[in-house]
């Protein structure tokens, strides 16, 4: 079928584009992938790619000329279809470009959005459920367009991340750090220091982390009526397509966006026996007497975390972990040198553990055939978690689910064209940053300006231990199972003049190159300050940057970020300039 080309939205603020070159003529091939043509806005010239095989079958806009986003501006398909009738079938003229429109043409099949209602037919415009990092900077946005927006919270605002995991996380992780610096104190020429005088009081350390979570939490209320976004305090509950009910009281929206997060997920599978002190990551954040031994059921992110936390304070930690390896979505090379940092600060990990059952101070499990326990006076349950959406009642009015989790399109709308779901309740990628770029796309999309698609491949990703881990994209080992012919470049911290100054010269930078093109497919980070930098690819994979751009980009000495261009040049040129 014919695809009509449309002019892209390349940004919330792009209203038009100036056609500044067209790569194919009428009458040429184009795969899908391959420069169609380039736009200008903003005096950026940008090359667009062809969204399917085919021919240029008509070309509408002429180079030079200038269009608004969302107008017909060629026609792609078969050399035996119309593409005059393309262009009707779109709502254009033929031979002349069409007028401004309120909604993008459709290409996708359905969903699709929901046509818009009569003036007045309802009380908001928008209505997001769920006031964590996605929901209220979604609800922000949507005000900011020109929605008449509501945000519905039942409990804490920030959500899980601010109140329960992201920030309350990284202040304990800050303060464990530090403990452990100033045990080290005469490394760094500084001598008086008490070894034997130096604690940690649990009790004032949750009293900071409390006031770290209650300011934020509050800026959140503040910046949501700030920007004239209702807030309605409550548990909602579906009652149609267009209704919600919050504490008796009934609310309608043309458009929902739903944004409940997750909850811990605690395996059925593992049952407890006799008198466990079995917790979640919820007590864990709350713990005021710090435990001797404490085991960790789970090495993912969670799991990782708490155990770098507890074991500096001075916790024995064990670590139970099914797969042959921690942090999975870690290039196995840079989890690898994690787990060795960790286990010099006495972390036991016991990988290709099945755990059978917690029974009283025990954790049993299989290895290797055979059946041992790891003794604890705290368990902690940390094998990852579930999308929220008790009391909901999606199911009742027909939103398809996914895994257990709410099912949607790179638009982030659900089956029910007028609801959208993100964050952690679609189930795709369980990050705040994640949860908050769909909310973006999402009112983009409610906007008319749907243009863009979610991308889960260029979703950097941190975790915070002493030195830190940031990565983006494929692994090395994803990147030869999909059958990319690749260069990989690395640099070692220990070269790196920032690292030598902050005394921690553990780590790498590792880079996964595709060959051919120089393409980024994926880098590892690890070493101090890496969460700090990885934005730096995430802006580069987004703009299409190949190896020689990074390497191209001036970087500040001294700084860590100066290991990255010298890890692509080892990639790309096969030898970097410091090592």
């Amino acid at each position: 079928m014919a695809e009509v080309i449309i002019m892209p939205k390349l940004g919330f603020n792009m209203d038009e584009g100036e056609l500044v070159k067209w790569h194919r003529k009428e009458g040429e091939s184009i795969k899908k992938g391959e420069v169609l043509f380039e736009i200008n806005t903003d005096k950026t010239t940008m090359p667009v790619e062809a969204t399917a095989d085919g021919t240029v079958l008509k070309i509408v806009l002429a180079e030079g000329e200038t269009a608004d986003v969302f107008t017909p501006i060629a026609v792609v398909g078969d050399p035996s279809e119309d593409a005059d009738a393309a262009l009707a079938a779109a709502g254009a003229e033929v031979d002349a470009p069409a007028p401004v429109q309120e909604e993008a043409p459709a290409k996708a099949a359905e969903p699709t959005p929901a046509p818009a209602a009569a003036s007045g037919t309802y009380d908001y415009e928008v209505i997001v459920i769920g006031a964590g990092p996605g929901g209220y900077e979604t609800a922000i946005k949507s005000a900011q367009s020109g929605k008449k927006t509501a945000i519905v919270e039942e409990k804490h605002f920030g959500g899980v991340c601010l109140n329960e995991g992201c920030i309350p996380t990284k202040t304990l992780v800050r303060t464990a750090n530090l403990y452990t610096e100033m045990k080290e104190a005469e490394k760094f020429a500084i001598f008086g220091v008490d070894q034997s005088a130096l604690k940690v009081d649990m009790k004032k350390l949750q009293d900071r982390k409390n006031g770290v979570v209650t300011t934020l939490t509050t800026g959140v209320q503040g910046l949501l009526r700030a920007n004239k976004v209702s807030i309605i305090n409550g548990h909602a509950s579906f009652v149609d397509t267009h209704t919600i009910e919050v504490e008796g009281k009934t609310y309608t929206s043309e458009y929902f966006i739903i944004a409940t997060g997750s909850n811990t997920f605690m395996p059925p599978f593992i049952p407890l026996e006799g008198n466990t002190n079995v917790i979640t990551s919820r007590e864990a954040l709350n713990i005021d007497k710090l435990p001797e031994t404490i085991a960790i059921i789970g090495g993912g992110v969670i799991g990782i975390e708490f155990a770098h936390v507890f074991s500096h304070l001075g916790s024995k930690v064990t670590v139970l972990e099914l797969m042959d390896h921690i942090l999975p979505m870690v290039d196995e090379e840079v989890s690898d040198m994690a787990k060795k940092r960790m286990e010099k600060n006495g972390v036991v990990f016991c990988n290709g553990a099945k755990v059978q059952k917690v029974k009283d101070n025990s954790v049993i499990y299989e290895y290797n055939g055979e059946e041992k326990s790891a003794e604890a006076e705290v368990v902690l349950m940390a094998v990852g978690r579930v999308a929220n959406t008790d009391g909901l009642n999606a199911e009742g009015i027909g939103i398809e689910f996914e895994k257990k989790a709410i099912k949607t399109d790179g638009h982030m709308r659900t089956n029910i064209p007028n609801i959208y779901a993100i964050g952690d309740v679609n189930g795709k990628v369980m990050l705040a940053h994640t949860a908050s770029h769909e909310g973006f796309v999402a009112v983009a999309d409610i906007c008319g300006k749907g243009g863009h698609e979610m991308d889960y491949g260029r979703i950097p990703s941190c975790i915070y231990l002493d030195p830190e881990i940031a990565c983006i994209g494929l692994t090395e080992k994803q990147a030869k199972e999909k059958g990319y012919d690749i260069q990989v470049g690395k640099f070692p911290m220990m070269a790196n003049g920032k690292s030598l100054v902050e005394g921690d010269t553990d780590g790498i930078v590792k880079v996964i190159l595709d060959k051919e093109l120089g393409e980024i497919l994926g880098v590892h980070l690890y070493g101090k300050h890496v969460t700090d930098i990885i934005g730096e690819i995430s802006v580069a994979m987004n703009l299409e940057a190949t190896a020689e751009e990074v390497i191209g980009a001036i970087h500040p000495h001294p700084t860590v970020s100066e290991a990255m261009p010298e890890a692509f040049m080892a990639a790309f040129y096969g030898r970097a300039i410091n090592c």
